[in-house]
């Protein structure tokens, strides 16, 4: 396994302004409303109240792997789908495999089982399916939401479906209280009844909410039994080249613009930051880079947790490629460059020293024990 974290690399689905809405192998597909037979608002109101008022009399649920702390925004939606769904008198308790340090209760969860010890980084999926197994024992959910992801959560989906012998959907692109769609070959939508266990693609489900759960933390549910012999055995992390994965499942990308003179360099904080290396269309255009790098509207669409933008203008075609990217750190000599905008941290310098100054830094770091040394 490497250690090199990857993101799933199928594309999400986009969502209009006009409410539950989703682009289904380039058709639009509107949902039936999920509350009393109105749209579901994409802006979320200044004042949002509590959707659940009352004591639950059934439960909804979503699983979810966390990682560093925080769940994926596939994951979010996850849990909001289960909010959507669930009637007055229904509450959604989300379940986090992995150490959690975020709220969930923007997202609809009224109750929030954390199991601590199952970090996603160990494969262990015999622990999964009987501590997920124990939660599903304890409150009997009439519906179990995850994330349809190419690793750990869908994986873990298909085996508790296994394990219940429930009836399933997976790759779930259309949903509401009565159904699912799911995408088929050819471009055709095909529909069933909403199943126990839902599996969502990216960007079935908006996460801004209407409303707020309660967010209560809960103490986990434990299997009864001893735990259940592994027939897998974990054989450890493995080192992998950062360039050589995928810029669509790259969890950090440094990517470079026509601000970039010295490829070296941005070549050498890539390789020292463990980033794999993206480039925007000009970049490519003038020879920089392989247009394989290219990242934007007619490049590659990415979802990395971190993309360093060096040197890039920010065109609204590159925008659209960085669009599902967590945080993006741009490196510009123009303050006012559109990127900026974009950007959750901005060093406005020439590209070449602030380079070599982010560099030095991270040498002296290193040297003094500040942060880990790099991977040999």
């Amino acid at each position: 396994m490497s250690i090199i974290k990857r993101v799933d690399p199928r594309r999400p689905f986009h969502i209009t302004p006009a409410g539950l809405r989703r682009i289904v192998l380039g058709e639009a597909a509107e949902s039936a409303a999920l509350h009393g037979g109105a749209g579901v608002a994409t802006r979320q109101p200044a004042g949002k109240v509590a959707r659940l008022g009352r004591a639950p009399v059934r439960w909804l649920m979503a699983v979810a792997h966390a990682d560093r702390g925080r769940i994926g925004e596939p994951q979010r939606q996850a849990i909001a789908a289960a909010a959507l769904l669930a009637a007055p008198d229904t509450g959604v308790v989300a379940v986090v495999l992995g150490p959690l340090e975020e709220d969930l209760a923007p997202f609809g969860a009224d109750r929030i089982v954390v199991l601590a010890d199952l970090d996603a980084a160990t494969f262990q999926p015999e622990r999964e399916v009987a501590a997920v197994g124990a939660e599903i024992a304890a409150l009997d959910p009439a519906h179990v939401f995850m994330a349809d992801t190419a690793d750990a959560d869908g994986d873990l989906a298909r085996r508790l479906a296994v394990a219940h012998n429930a009836t399933t959907a997976a790759h779930v692109v259309e949903i509401d209280r009565a159904h699912v769609g799911v995408r088929w070959s050819g471009g055709v939508l095909a529909r069933a009844e909403l199943p126990r266990f839902v599996l969502l693609e990216a960007g079935a489900v908006d996460t801004a909410l209407p409303f707020v759960g309660a967010g209560e933390r809960a103490e986990p549910s434990r299997p009864a039994t001893a735990a259940p012999i592994a027939v897998c055995r974990d054989l450890g992390i493995t080192e992998a080249d950062a360039t050589t994965v995928a810029l669509e499942e790259a969890d950090f990308i440094v990517s470079a613009g026509n601000g970039v003179q010295n490829v070296a360099t941005l070549e050498a904080l890539a390789g020292t930051l463990g980033a794999a290396i993206g480039a925007s269309r000009v970049a490519v255009d003038d020879g920089k880079f392989p247009r394989d790098k290219q990242i934007g509207a007619t490049g590659k669409t990415v979802s990395a947790s971190a993309y360093v933008a060096v040197g890039i203008s920010g065109a609204v075609q590159h925008l659209q490629g960085i669009k599902d990217c967590r945080y993006v750190i741009a490196i510009n000599k123009d303050a006012g460059a559109p990127i900026v905008k974009r950007a959750d941290l901005t060093l406005v310098g020439d590209a070449e020293e602030l380079m070599q100054a982010v560099l030095t830094r991270i040498a002296q770091a290193r040297a003094q024990h500040e942060i880990p040394e790099a991977a040999p």
